[in-house]
This record gives C-alpha cells, structure tokens and sequence, in this order.
C-alpha cells in the first residue's frame, strides 16, 4: 500500500512538473503575409512579374489579333462569294481556316509556355524572400525565447487572443519599417 501511495504521489509530482514546464513556454504570433509584403525584394519582385506579365499578354494579344485579322478576311471572302468565284473563294477560305488552326495551336502553345515561364519566375524570385523572412522568423523566436510562433496570415488558426505578435520585430530584423500597412488578415 505504501508503495502505491508513493508511486501515485510520484506520478503527480511528476505531472504538476510538466505542466508547470509547458505553462512557462511563450508562444507568440505572426503575419508572415504583411511581412513578406512589407518587404523592398517583394516590392521589386512584384515589379518584374507585372512587366513579365504584361510582356506575356502583349505578345498572345498581338497574336489573337492576327487570328482574328484572318477570320474577318475569311469572313469576308464569304460575303463576297459568288456562283462565278465559288471554287476560287473555297479554296481561299479552306487555307485560311488550315492557317487559323495552325495559328490556334501556336497561341495554346504559346499561352502554356508563358504560364510556365511565370511560374518558374514566381519561384526564382520568391523563394529567396521567403527563405529570409523564415530565417528572420526563426532568429527572433529564439533571441526572445519562443517555444512556438503562429502564423495568422495562413488561416489555420482558428482562434487567438493576446500572446505576443512578432511581426514588428521580424521586420526589425529584416530592416523593413515596421509601420508599413499591414495586408488583411483572416479573422475567424
């Protein structure tokens, strides 16, 4: 019996001393999207993909509007089309529609080359900023003891109220001013 007062009573002691531990962790958090933002390389990253973006859709545009210069002369040749020409107007109108179909692949080829082409661009200049904003993330958890950071930009936390928000001190840490506008953050 004095053995099972002694284990349970040992048990115990054992228990009140790991909450005590988990009660003095700090946990503090985050809105990894405002810093991210607030930062000059996504400014300047943001820039380039506008101008890749708008360099894109110029070049698909400048080729939908041949196709569509070739559908209204085929249109056109129709309108124009007689008894007395309809063999030689068929026969312009079939190469224009074998041309449409060639121009129609190429655009669809051209549209997915694009959209791979922006997102290897988002990747190149993105994750470098990302890497440095965790890194930032991870130095200042440390040098003020947090045992745990959450995001709240990412929405997968559902509820907080208080606890300690680093996100000033992040973009302390990456030199960004800290009283830049923050971006919406999920409330829930």
């Amino acid at each position: 019996m004095k053995n099972l007062l002694k284990s349970v009573v040992l048990a115990t002691g054992i228990l009140l001393a790991g909450n005590a531990v988990n009660a003095q962790q700090k946990i503090g958090h985050i809105n990894t999207a405002e810093i991210v933002q607030s930062t000059n390389e996504f400014k300047a990253a943001e820039g380039q993909m506008q101008t890749l973006q708008e360099t894109k859709q110029k070049e698909i545009q400048g080729m939908i509007s041949e196709y569509q210069k070739q559908q209204n002369n085929a249109n056109e040749k129709l309108r124009n089309r007689s008894e007395a020409n309809k063999e030689t107007v068929d026969a312009e109108v079939q190469t224009i529609a074998n041309t449409m179909r060639e121009m129609e692949t190429r655009i669809q080829s051209v549209q997915q080359a694009a959209q791979e082409e922006i997102g290897k661009k988002q990747q190149e200049l993105y994750a470098p900023i990302e890497q440095k904003v965790m890194t930032a993330i991870n130095a200042v958890a440390k040098e003020k003891g947090y045992a745990y950071v959450l995001d709240i930009s990412s929405g997968s936390v559902p509820y907080f109220q208080g606890g300690d928000d680093l996100t000033a001190d992040i973009k302390t840490k990456l030199g960004v001013s800290a009283t830049a506008a923050p971006a919406a953050a999920p409330k829930k």
